[in-house]
């Protein structure tokens, strides 16, 4: 073991002084935003959600770690940037994440990778059928009253594996081994849910079975809201769209080229191309042109709006299928349609940012666990987000400027009779919107 009273060796010295470092200063960490992050969790209550759904088969007079100290610390590790459940070995002793778990600094260690790992492995189906119905009630508890209509957008996502995991299959396109799950998140980026299923496209029968139960569970909280589904071209199958209209569910949907659209818009691929030809900028050209129209599969003629579009690669034609009565083309594609793109940066921020795409367990029921452990970090930084003040840059931020700027922090805990006292840096750049957020807690929606 290292001395930490040692020195480290080869620091140059400094301005002819002599540079000395040890690993002696007391209770640190560099964490210190985590706090923040715990009050929202506790207004959240999203490992409360999640505990409530499993059945803990340990013996409680024997047991040190409730399932919701052990949920909760997961998800504070994620939105910290910690993934991985081995980073729990470091974290445990960290007196800030101590705090953070109720624990005082200098209590009894958090729980272990090994205590971590046995937990994700313990949700059943049924308990991860419950979850799921837990994270719809988390949506819907975050608005502040019923609202009149939210809209959906579903996406799936390419998720690689490197190892014998479950529910793994070869997808072509991506030339590698992987799941693909389906996420839904509404039009403001709240997360609705998520769930793991094999790297294939989906067909209508199972697109259609999912949106059914994800109806039920909306429906249980708010019986009268409307409902638009918005989606690319993936989703636009007869069963969803005979589902939709027998659920009283708008929808808004992509629909791959064909010869009987594109016969549709020849004439206007035409002149588009003409006015651009024309036109002196050399700005692309945007036109638009509605028509009633349907594939053979379908059971029904709908309505289909067409976007061609001219510029010096030539003219491109996009078409979308909805139910939506007013507005014209034109409001519907770039009002509504192209809005859907946001749900991918969505999922870029559950990816990228918190790691989602970590599923490394070899149990589809512990990976699916695991999506909905990332998900409950997303609504933390999401909600730290929403905290912000409207108009500023910190509204739009990306989770991990706000993991960079406002969690990561160093801070000296020293621990006293009656108080725990926490010296943040005086040249932390930040405390302004950091106090902002602390002081608007108690208008987070819970």
């Amino acid at each position: 073991m290292v001395d930490p009273t040692l020195p480290l060796p080869g620091l140059s010295p400094v301005s002819g002084k002599a540079v000395v470092a040890r690993f002696d200063g007391g209770a640190l960490s560099s964490d210190a935003g985590v706090l923040a992050l715990r009050e929202i969790e506790t207004r959240l209550g999203v490992a409360e959600r999640l505990a409530a759904c499993l059945d803990d088969p340990r013996a409680p007079g024997q047991t040190i770690y409730g399932v919701a100290e052990i949920i909760r610390f997961r998800l504070l590790m994620i939105a910290a940037g910690y993934e991985d459940g081995n980073d729990a070995t470091g974290l445990r002793l960290d007196p800030v994440f101590k705090m953070a778990l109720d624990q005082a600094p200098s209590g009894r260690s958090l729980c272990s990778q090994s205590t971590i790992s046995r937990l994700e492995n313990l949700p059943g189906k049924a308990a991860l059928m419950r979850m799921a119905r837990a994270m719809v009630d988390l949506y819907c508890g975050s608005f502040r009253q019923v609202p009149k209509r939210i809209t959906l957008d579903i996406d799936d996502t390419f998720d690689a594996v490197h190892g014998g995991q479950q529910l793994r299959l070869f997808n072509a396109h991506y030339d590698e081994y992987g799941f693909q799950p389906i996420v839904v998140f509404d039009g403001e980026g709240r997360f609705v849910t998520a769930v793991l299923r094999p790297a294939r496209r989906p067909k209508g029968v199972e697109i259609r079975a999912f949106l059914r139960r994800l109806l039920r569970a909306i429906r249980a909280n708010w019986p009268h809201t409307a409902i638009l589904l918005r989606a690319d071209s993936h989703y636009c199958t007869p069963e969803v769209l005979d589902w939709c209209r027998a659920a009283g569910v708008d929808y808004i949907l992509g629909v791959a080229p064909t010869s009987t659209l594109r016969a549709h818009v020849l004439a206007l691929e035409t002149s588009t191309k003409a006015r651009f030809d024309r036109n002196s900028d050399g700005g692309k050209v945007r036109r638009f042109k509605e028509f009633l129209d349907g594939a053979a599969s379908w059971s029904r003629v709908e309505r289909i709006v067409a976007r061609v579009e001219a510029g010096p690669d030539g003219t491109d034609s996009r078409f979308i299928v909805t139910s939506l009565t007013g507005g014209d083309g034109r409001s519907l594609y770039q009002g509504i349609y192209c809005q859907r793109g946001q749900a991918e940066n969505h999922i870029k921020s559950w990816k990228t940012h918190l790691a989602a795409d970590r599923t490394s367990c070899h149990e589809a029921t512990a990976n699916q666990f695991r999506l909905f452990l990332h998900a409950g970090a997303y609504w933390l930084l999401w909600s730290m987000r929403r905290l912000m003040p409207k108009r500023s840059v910190w509204r739009v931020a990306q989770f991990d400027t706000l993991r960079l700027r406002l969690i990561k922090m160093a801070a000296r805990v020293i621990e006293m009779k009656t108080m725990i006292k926490l010296h943040l840096p005086t040249a932390t750049p930040y405390q302004d919107i950091l106090r902002i957020v602390l002081a608007r807690m108690p208008r987070l929606v819970t």
